[in-house]
């Protein structure tokens, strides 16, 4: 995953850019959860990165998600709760397609 790419989403140092796949990201997340965006979510996570200015060593990679990274733990949590598999449209494969 890019810098760029999550700036491109809207993911800024300024905070969700205004009508961007960053904002529809959010509304969608926080229908999804009664009204607020959960911590540890797509949300929140690509936007920790965007206002950091970096995605480096984050563990979302071109390749896949690096072992032993935030990105693999942030997977294996995910998995666990689902029964074993990540979902279409969860924290992981949101921010590995980012």
């Amino acid at each position: 995953m890019s810098d760029q790419n999550v700036h491109n989403a809207g993911f800024t140092s300024s905070g969700i850019a205004r009508g961007s796949l960053a904002s529809s990201l959010m509304s969608h997340e926080a229908r999804a959860s009664g009204g607020g965006v959960p911590s540890g979510g797509p949300t929140s996570i690509l936007q920790e990165m965007g206002a950091r200015g970096t995605t480096h060593s984050s563990g979302y990679t071109t390749s896949g998600i690096s072992g032993g990274s935030k990105a693999a733990n942030t997977m294996s949590k995910e998995a666990t709760s689902h029964g074993g598999g990540v979902p279409r449209g969860g924290t992981t494969s949101t921010v590995q397609s980012i």
